[in-house]
């Protein structure tokens, strides 16, 4: 395929700084990731990380935010580089040395603080905190400020002296703490820090100031800039983005406007913040390039660099963004998670080859959650350093039965470390569950997955046996030296009289098969499966009630990342859906569905056409014990091993496969 992605491959300034092109590496938390050393230093694993990309052609990349405050909140979250200068900058010299061999810019963001999106933290006033709105946090003196300020600028002395190109200043977005000074929703101070928008600007002028006059005049310095807030109230986000309280697109532009007078040199534009963190950090339901046209305002205001971020994983999409004048660069976070080489493809003219993020935001709730960050369909992202594959010295002849997401990567996995493999897979397609779960309309991103898996498959010449059942009689006769089986789950059905009627079936054979469940429908399960489901009927204008055992939907999904459990109810709220909690499925008849209320011991029956049953998938009986014995090596991998995403299914499949 010939390269046709001029645009986005073509060079641009910033300030007087060459990017060789317009594709960015997004910040993305890197002291939260585990790319820092013990005293704040860039890690030998996190160098691993950022060189990735940098081989794999990114032209600009922005580290996560670095803590500078030592003075005011010791600590905040994570100790200040400022503490420990002479490690930090050793091992950003080496980072800088390794990437620039690739012709790779890398700016060093550095954060004044977080404010109110944690508990325990000083905020521009005495703020509602995020999550948590029984608790109050508390304003920042003018001294305070200054401090910060001041240690900010330090900061940017010791970006510079290990030899960073350039600084992002953490963070105009997401509502932290230069994000409440500004907004006036967050800032109610009657000082020179408040009240008008310049005011509430003023720590943004001061620090970028300050930069310039430690660092010099021409030492670029970005900000992330959120254009537009997507809140409702604290605390309440704004679906649709009609009721705004936060900041507006108008006043976007005014702050645009002013940080370029400052001495910005470019603007990193997103969108949201923790309050409407769909918008900020989106799931798989939100559309490509959602910000686009909101950078496209600010750009028309400024003569500086607007780089775009948010969903921004379409690279034909992108190309067309930067060709109309819309944006001047693009910017990517999971994106460049998935898929290190993600600009080299392009430069190959192969796009795709490019392993997509599918919006999970499995590396979000891992964030979240305090476990080791990586990607879900990438196991190696951010384990570069000791998670890689080597080729085996010892090729061995691998049988792969299941052609779901894990069989699909262990066969791909055993290709590419030089083993002998073929792929069984019993359906007529692979892709197995992953079907099912990207049958909804808002939800593409699966079947981008399956796509790009059955592309490299092809590629590799793996041998694909479709409409195979394997029993183990035919798996020994074969006479594999491994036998990887993958062959998945079933939905769990509950044990009610009617359960096996015509107006009664699980949610994935009805999302497989196509099947129209009838204008009234009851969804058995409010996790997530459930609600998608219960979300994709309503969008179809079905009447929908959703029958849930716990007392809210989601209650029980503690794998479920913040952006789904915030647009999930919002979305269930504006589509009208009934929600039945505290309620559990007691029989299905001609007329519905007989619930039992938990709560008031009563019984209810609810009308509908069609029950359908979202509870949850079992593992199916397993043949692993019907090959012992047989000189074949066994491994079981997928949801018939553990049920549960795509994440679980991928890391398996490749932690197998790697030490065959």
């Amino acid at each position: 395929m010939e390269c046709n992605y001029s645009h986005l491959l073509s060079p641009f300034k910033i300030g007087k700084l060459s990017i060789k092109n317009r594709m960015v590496v997004a910040p993305m938390g890197d002291g939260y990731l585990g790319l820092n050393g013990p005293r704040g230093e860039f890690s030998d694993q996190g160098i691993e990380f950022m060189v990735e990309r940098a081989q794999g052609g990114f032209g600009l990349m922005i580290t996560g935010c670095q803590f500078t405050d030592n003075k005011v909140e010791k600590g905040d979250p994570i100790s200040s580089l400022l503490d420990n200068q002479g490690p930090f900058i050793y091992q950003g010299q080496e980072l800088n040395e390794r990437a620039a061999a690739y012709g790779m810019k890398i700016f060093g963001q550095i954060s004044m603080g977080l404010g109110r999106n944690y508990p325990g933290l000083l905020s521009s006033s005495e703020n509602e905190v995020f999550d948590f709105p029984h608790l109050t946090s508390q304003a920042l003196t003018v001294e305070q400020i200054q401090a910060k300020i001041d240690c900010v600028i330090e900061g940017a002395k010791v970006m510079r002296a290990a030899g960073f190109s350039g600084v992002e200043i953490h963070a105009l977005h997401w509502g932290y703490l230069l994000d409440q000074f500004a907004m006036s929703i967050t800032n109610k101070r009657t000082d020179e820090y408040g009240g008008s928008l310049e005011n509430r600007l003023r720590p943004c002028k001061q620090i970028v100031e300050g930069v310039k006059a430690a660092c010099g005049s021409e030492y670029p310095v970005s900000i992330r800039l959120g254009a537009k807030s997507f809140i409702q109230a604290l605390n309440k986000a704004d679906l649709h983005g009609m009721h705004e309280a936060g900041r507006t697109l108008e006043e976007s532009v005014e702050v645009a406007k002013l940080l370029e007078k400052y001495g910005y040199d470019v603007l990193n534009v997103d969108a949201g913040m923790y309050d409407s963190f769909y918008y900020a950090c989106s799931p798989s339901y939100m559309q490509d390039g959602y910000c686009i046209n909101l950078a496209a305002e600010l750009k028309k205001a400024v003569n500086i660099p607007v780089i775009c971020g948010s969903a921004m994983n379409n690279p034909d999409m992108d190309d067309e963004a930067v060709a109309q004048g819309k944006i001047d660069a693009v910017s990517l976070g999971r994106q460049a998670l998935a898929d290190s080489h993600f600009v080299k493809k392009l430069e190959m003219g192969k796009p795709e080859k490019i392993r997509p993020c599918i919006g999970c935001l499995c590396c979000l709730n891992k964030l979240q959650t305090g476990t080791p960050v990586t990607c879900a369909v990438n196991p190696a992202s951010r384990r570069e350093l000791t998670y890689h594959l080597e080729k085996t010295i010892e090729p061995k002849k691998i049988m792969v039965v299941g052609g779901g997401v894990a069989g699909m990567e262990a066969a791909k996995t055993a290709k590419l470390r030089g083993h002998e493999v073929e792929l069984y897979e019993k359906d007529t397609r692979l892709g197995g569950v992953l079907h099912a779960a990207g049958a909804h309309d808002f939800k593409p991103t699966l079947h981008r997955l399956i796509a790009w898996y059955v592309n490299e498959i092809k590629e590799m010449n793996i041998p694909v046996h479709l409409g195979e059942d394997m029993t183990a009689e035919k798996i020994i006769a074969k006479k594999p030296d491994v036998v990887i089986l993958a062959l998945g789950g079933e939905p769990l059905m509950p044990c009610i009289d009617g359960i096996d009627g015509d107006n009664c079936i699980s949610a994935e054979v009805m999302l497989n098969k196509g099947i129209d469940p009838g204008q009234k429908v009851i969804v058995v399960g409010g996790g997530l499966v459930g609600c998608e489901t219960a979300i994709e009927l309503a969008q179809k204008g079905k009447s929908v009630t959703i029958v849930e055992a716990g007392p809210a939907i989601l209650a029980a999904s503690n794998s479920v990342p913040i952006s789904y459990r915030q647009m999930v109810p919002d979305l269930i709220e504006d589509l009208s859906v009934e929600v039945k909690a505290n309620c559990r499925i007691e029989a299905v008849n001609s007329k519905g569905a007989v619930v039992l209320d938990t709560e008031k011991n009563k019984k209810l029956e609810i009308e509908a056409d069609t029950v359908v049953i979202s509870i949850g998938r079992k593992s199916i009986a397993s043949i692993e014990k019907d090959l012992y014995g047989k000189g074949i090596a066994v491994y079981s991998c997928g949801d018939m091993n553990r049920v549960g995403l795509v994440y679980t299914s991928v890391t398996a499949a490749y932690e197998i496969t790697r030490h065959i």
